[in-house]
């Protein structure tokens, strides 16, 4: 006797597993804390086998029928339903486990550990805001070029042009590393080359003019902060490296008697070297005793064995009443080094170049050397200081046709 949607309902558990039959092989199998599964009892190639086909009451009487006659078709074809059952809840499982979001974050963890931390977080905070929301738990073999169009024109409807290149790019590496380990079979990126217009090139704010430069370091020898502030601020134009290297300085990779500072740059994975000038050494040896038995230079003011905060150095320039969007900025004294360098003290761009630790292949292909024109550099960055010392002193300074 076939079963009733109120037999179902009203049907009661007992102190064992009961079964209630229906047709054709269906079964409701009642358990003992009341719990209700459907089955369905079928033979195929001569062996009796059983088929889940869900939980009442989300499954109701009419679905279990409804796949139970499914499974029946699928075994007059000679096809077995808990084996496609199996191969279906496999698929699913691999296409949990090679979608969107897993990659992607597999990507940022396995190509992105030499980068900063606030450059992991930043990259993976665009993947969480316009990204994954709508394609993250997706297959990434079954995204397409429109797919990810409509994601990155998000953030360039809301004028936020960079961020929508920035998306496409990061978007681009993890297809490319998708189709290294096998989960896509292209870069569908691409295909949407042009597909953004070109971003205005914004350049960091600096200064470039030898008054201006002046009155910026005497304005830094005048600042009252912190000693860790006082003495990056006072070394920042020094060394002209990036404010990310310049706050995560280590003592470890300072070398005072040498005048030499290496370590790994993040940006471009390469080792390189700073000479460092006699007053870049007297500013080193100023903080010392602060923070020279831990391991970064410039020590956090809340934690001494975290490096100082990122946002240290553009605060301190606004509070000496700089703009760091018109005028200065952290990154702006490498733009400051790079045109003085070149423009008033003559220096060889490709000198330039290689302090400031870029990738730029010479005749021989050689993108980048840490000891290349050591000596140049080592004699460029002592009359760099020498020069800002007489700028800010208000001396004339001749301009040097020098020879580096």
């Amino acid at each position: 006797m076939a079963l009733s949607d109120i037999a179902v309902r009203n049907a009661k558990h007992e102190d064992k597993p009961r079964k209630l039959a229906d047709e054709k092989g269906l079964f409701l199998l009642i358990h003992p804390n009341g719990s209700k599964y459907w089955r369905m009892k079928y033979r195929i190639v001569g062996k009796e086998k059983l088929l889940a086909l869900g939980v009442y009451p989300e499954v109701t009487l009419a679905t279990a029928r409804q796949l139970r006659d499914d499974a029946r078709k699928m075994i007059a074809n000679g096809v077995d339903p808990s084996l496609v059952k199996q191969q279906v809840k496999r698929s699913k499982s691999e296409a949990a486990a090679n979608s969107f979001e897993v990659v992607s974050r597999e990507w940022v963890i396995s190509h992105m550990a030499n980068k900063s931390e606030s450059h992991r977080e930043r990259t993976l905070r665009r993947f969480e805001t316009y990204l994954f929301p709508w394609v993250g738990n997706r297959p990434i073999s079954d995204l397409t070029a429109p797919d990810i169009l409509q994601c990155v024109k998000r953030p360039q409807n809301q004028n936020k042009l960079e961020t929508a290149h920035r998306v496409l790019q990061a978007s681009g590496q993890v297809f490319r590393y998708a189709v290294q380990t096998g989960r896509a079979f292209r870069d569908v990126t691409a295909d949407l080359k042009g597909a953004l217009p070109s971003p205005n090139v914004k350049h960091m704010a600096s200064f470039t003019e030898p008054k201006q430069v002046a009155e910026l370091l005497r304005a830094i020898d005048g600042f009252q902060g912190t000693l860790t502030v006082e003495c990056a601020l006072r070394l920042a134009p020094l060394v002209f490296v990036r404010p990310s290297e310049l706050r995560r300085a280590k003592w470890a990779d300072i070398d005072l008697e040498r005048g030499e500072w290496s370590y790994r740059v993040s940006k471009t994975n390469t080792d390189h070297l700073v000479p460092l000038s006699k007053q870049a050494i007297e500013i080193l040896k100023t903080i010392h005793p602060l923070s020279g038995r831990g391991e970064f230079v410039f020590i956090g003011g809340h934690d001494p064995k975290k490096p100082m905060s990122e946002a240290a150095i553009n605060a301190s320039l606004k509070r000496m009443g700089y703009d760091t969007k018109t005028e200065i900025t952290g990154h702006g004294f490498r733009a400051m080094a790079r045109t003085i360098l070149h423009e008033r003290l003559g220096v060889d761009p490709h000198v330039i170049e290689h302090q400031l630790a870029h990738k730029v292949p010479d005749a021989l292909g050689a993108a980048y050397n840490r000891t290349k024109f050591i000596d140049q550099r080592t004699l460029m960055m002592q009359q760099w200081a020498d020069y800002l010392d007489e700028l800010k002193a208000g001396a004339k300074v001749i301009q040097i046709n020098s020879a580096m």
